[in-house]
């Protein structure tokens, strides 16, 4: 963790791949001269060594003498390769950074290197003016030595709160806490000039760990070097010139001897499965790891626990439908053996007439997720949603409050390393051409072939997963044409389970394979855009991949939810796909059943596959491939710099470089749409997304400590787009859930039926009302069934469908009752979804996205400020006033030293007077 000395705390690392190039000597030169001299010019320090302050200079200013100098040991000049040029580039690209960093004020200590080829590292030291400096730069708030009391509700609110604290005793982490939750550091931005309100004890430990190396990475990202007109860490890293660039984790994470340290805190505390049923420590993670990955891990536990409240509904939903399922009548009457509902074949020719109580267990398994708590449930989670989205906009103002990310200013990013680079190609393009004045940044018409690329393969990949769909569609209409020609009985009996689980199946591995192709898709779309900064870039991505992914997973389930059998046609006029195979229909159950199977195996196969074993297996496979390529590249040589003991940029250097969030929240976002778009038809969602995230948290957070290098600490007050997308995806669902219970459902049938058309205002006979007759003489030529063993006796089917009889003027014609039902299914959806909309605007209004408490605690925060800084100043003033004073009567024959020094003095006062007055006048801008 630290340099050489023991005393200066490594705060960044840089790493990269050399390969020197080895000079020929003529006979009798010594053979080790250039590995000593190559050794004595590997190090660069500032103060590391008892060097003279000459050779200490040299070294900082990246002095050195010439690799082959002629007449040095007899060294012959070796004309360069095409590798060796490139090497040499990326040295002398690195030796003018390094110089230039060292200029910024910053430490460095770098390996020898003493093997013709290997892996070397720069490490990186700021000492404490550059830090201050920095600090002040950057407006970093840190806490003052003024302390304040934080108001605390009173009367039934803090006695519950009390109650509830010594309830979850057991389930808090044993992480250090703050000893006085009552109180508060008041927070300034950091200034150098008033350093007297700070409390300063020790300067190596004032700043955090994270701290310092955010501090550090933003000196690297804007330090920049001649070579390419490259600005930055990116840019070095871009071309290939440094490896990697990253910061230290505090030390082991597991072992009893060593120390504790927050790494080893946070692995026992938080990533391990054996404490999943604590709460996560989001303070000690947002120090450790920043504000951004801290809000991701307070969004993501806020989400799981609101999960447990929609996760008991929804099972008290599914247990509703297994009691009543005995009191359903139309299942019965579908059951019952005497009623000999004859229904009309399935496929032609092969296919004989079916009696309806033969889709018994289908119906009755129907009732489970098609009965009236769906409706009631349906209207829950969309308020859920809501209360979800505000409960978050709460915690994350609570959280900002505390994390003094109240007032956060966006700063300013620096470009991104592509951007430079096509800026670069167009600005010597223009100058070879032209000598006029051009903008110094990209145009939409130097991006227009990038636009024109995104919208075209969009399209495409769009059009892809539709494609895929009707794949399966065709499989499933095939597959179950083949299986009924089959002469085995057990085969025919079960050909809509088969058809149905195998092309779930097959769907749930295309979604998982177009998946990995649309996020490395949306990537190379969102560069050749090239995009400015990183959060543009970052946002770009985000949407791009949202919109493959959403499509890819949720595809299949529109197609059974809402378009699946309404396409079928009717008896003697069916719809074909290719030649001779008709249109799937809906089971006789209703197309509501299928819809849960999808649904269920695509969720729970994506959580368990993609979320859970890719995430745990892809990182060790990248993570061994890297260390047997290593190994592979690495000679034997003997490395007589480096320690038996492996140093802690070592064991960093193994592990898997972070790449953002955005994997994190996309699969969290995905499930949250399997949770809220189509509950209706799957009441279990909410639970098996909560079984699934317990896990995911623990998994999340080990791979953070123990798999991936720490992460640069990056300050964010909000989780960015992402809200919109759960915002636009809550409002979504109210829709589609109405359109599932009004099209998918039988909810508004059994309705109509039972207030417009019943005798006696039951559903007894509603099986009969929704069947429609059709005479089997109208068949078509050849798609009569062959060998029927009662063929003859069969004079009408039956098949599902509101049609006028064929003994009508009108027959098969839609009857009344088909536009009566349709009518009331768009009122329905209407109906339902201004209700759910006003009730969630009425949800929205009632609870304030600041909580009062926080409000009253930032105003008097402003006021606590003010009056430390006056008090802070007064004091000063009379102290110095008392030393003006004491100077003035001490001694009545005053010197002239003592004149000048109380005129100091007087100058000094006048100084800080100014200051106050400044001071109070920038304060009413804050």
């Amino acid at each position: 963790m630290h340099f050489r000395d023991s005393k200066r705390k490594v705060d960044y690392v840089l790493a990269y791949h050399y390969r020197k190039r080895v000079p020929q000597h003529q006979p009798g030169s010594a053979s080790q001269e250039p590995m000593h001299r190559s050794a004595s010019l590997a190090v660069v320090s500032n103060g590391e060594t008892g060097k003279s302050r000459l050779e200490q200079q040299q070294q900082s200013c990246g002095q050195r003498v010439p690799p082959e100098q002629p007449g040095l040991l007899g060294a012959q000049v070796v004309e360069l390769g095409p590798l060796d040029a490139l090497e040499e580039e990326k040295r002398v690209q690195r030796e003018e950074y390094e110089h230039n960093l060292m200029e910024a004020g910053l430490e460095i200590e770098k390996d020898v290197e003493n093997k013709t080829q290997g892996l070397s590292f720069v490490r990186i030291h700021a000492p404490w003016h550059v830090l201050s400096r920095e600090a002040e730069l950057l407006k970093i708030k840190m806490p003052t030595k003024k302390m304040y009391e934080i108001k605390e509700e009173g009367g039934i609110l803090k006695k519950l709160n009390k109650i509830w604290c010594k309830l979850t005793e057991p389930l808090q982490p044993r992480v250090p806490q703050q000893d006085n939750t009552k109180m508060k550091s008041l927070s300034y931005p950091f200034s150098r000039e008033k350093i007297y309100l700070y409390n300063v004890k020790d300067k190596d430990t004032f700043f955090d760990n994270a701290t310092r190396s955010r501090i550090v990475r933003e000196i690297l990202k804007r330090t920049p070097t001649k070579a390419r007109n490259s600005m930055g860490i990116s840019t070095l890293m871009a071309n290939n010139v440094y490896d990697a660039a990253y910061p230290l984790h505090d030390g082991e994470y597991e072992g009893q001897n060593d120390e504790m340290n927050e790494r080893k805190l946070l692995y026992r505390e938080w990533a391990r499965y054996g404490v999943f049923y604590k709460f996560q420590p989001i303070d000690l993670i947002r120090k450790y790891f920043g504000e951004k990955i801290g809000l991701y891990f307070a969004w993501l536990g806020l989400y799981t626990e609101f999960l447990i409240p929609s996760s008991i509904v929804g099972v008290i939903v599914f247990l509703y439908g297994c009691i009543t399922i005995e009191n359903d009548i139309p299942s019965k009457e579908m059951c019952d053996q005497r009623n000999a509902f004859t229904m009309c074949p399935l496929c032609d020719k092969f296919c004989d007439y079916w009696n309806l109580s033969s889709a018994c267990a289908t119906a009755r398994a129907s009732h489970l997720f098609d009965n009236p708590a769906t409706v009631f449930f349906s209207i829950f989670m969309a308020l859920w949603a809501t209360m979800f989205l505000e409960q978050w906009k709460r915690l994350q103002m609570r959280l900002s409050y505390f994390w003094d990310l109240t007032g956060l200013e966006e700063e300013e990013e620096h470009p991104r390393p592509e951007y430079e680079t096509k800026l670069l190609q167009k600005k010597l393009k223009i100058k070879n051409t032209t000598t006029e004045n051009t903008n110094e940044k990209l145009t939409w018409r130097d991006r227009m072939p990038g636009y024109l690329a995104n919208f075209s393969l969009i399209l495409f990949m769009i059009m892809l997963t539709f494609s895929a769909v009707f794949g399966v569609i065709v499989y499933r209409i095939t597959t179950a044409a083949a299986l009924s020609f089959s002469t085995n009985e057990t085969t025919r009996s079960n050909v809509r389970v088969t058809v149905t689980a195998t092309a779930v199946i097959i769907n749930l591995v295309v979604i998982l394979i177009l998946d990995e192709i649309y996020g490395a898709v949306a990537k190379w779309l969102t560069e050749i855009e090239v995009p400015k900064t990183e959060k543009t870039f970052e946002e770009r991505l985000i949407l791009k991949a949202f919109l493959l992914k959403f499509v890819n997973s949720y595809a299949p389930i529109f197609y059974v939810a809402f378009f699946k059998g309404r396409f079928v046609g009717r008896p003697g006029r069916y719809v074909y796909v290719f030649d001779g195979y008709r249109m799937e229909e809906c089971a006789p159950g209703g197309c509501l059943m299928e819809l849960c199977i999808q649904l269920s195996i695509i969720m729970l196969g994506k959580q368990l596959i993609q979320n859970n074993l890719f995430e745990i297996g892809i990182p060790k496979l990248k993570k061994l491939f890297r260390k047997l390529k290593d190994e592979r590249t690495e000679t034997k040589e003997i490395n007589t710099n480096q320690s038996k003991d492996p140093q802690q940029w070592d064991l960093d250097y193994s592990l898997e470089p972070f790449t953002g969030l955005t994997p994190e929240y996309m699969e969290m976002i995905i499930q949250f749409g399997f949770v809220t778009l189509f509950v209706a038809s799957f009441p279990l969602a909410p639970l098996f997304a909560l079984l699934n995230n317990i896990i995911e948290v623990r998994l999340d957070a080990k791979k953070f400590v123990t798999e991936l290098r720490r992460p640069d600490t990056v300050r964010a007050k909000d989780i960015g787009i992402w809200y919109n997308i759960l915002s636009g995806i809550g409002k979504l669902s109210v829709i589609i859930n109405a359109f599932v219970i009004s099209v998918t459902s039988d909810f508004i049938p059994r309705l109509m039926y039972q207030y417009a058309y019943s005798q006696n205002g039951t559903m007894h006979g509603f099986i009969n009302h929704t069947l429609s007759y059709f005479n089997v003489s109208h068949l078509k030529v050849g798609t009569q069934p062959e060998n029927s063993p009662f063929a003859q006796d069969v004079l009408f089917c039956r098949f599902k469908d509101y049609r006028e009889p064929p003994w009508s003027q009108n027959q098969y014609e839609f009857s009344k009752q088909y536009w009566a039902v349709l009518s009331a299914r768009l009122a329905f959806v209407i109906l339902f979804q201004n209700l759910v909309m006003f009730l969630s605007v009425l949800v929205d209004w009632m609870i304030p996205d600041i909580p009062k408490d926080i409000s009253e605690q930032i105003k008097k925060e402003k006021s606590v400020l003010v009056d430390f800084f006056l008090k802070e100043e007064h004091e000063k003033l009379k102290l110095i006033e008392s030393f003006i004073t004491r100077d003035k009567h001490g001694h009545q024959s005053g010197t002239k030293g003592q004149r000048i020094r109380a005129a100091s003095f007087c100058q000094f006062s006048r100084s800080l007077k100014g200051s106050l007055a400044s001071f109070s006048s920038q304060h009413t801008e804050v």
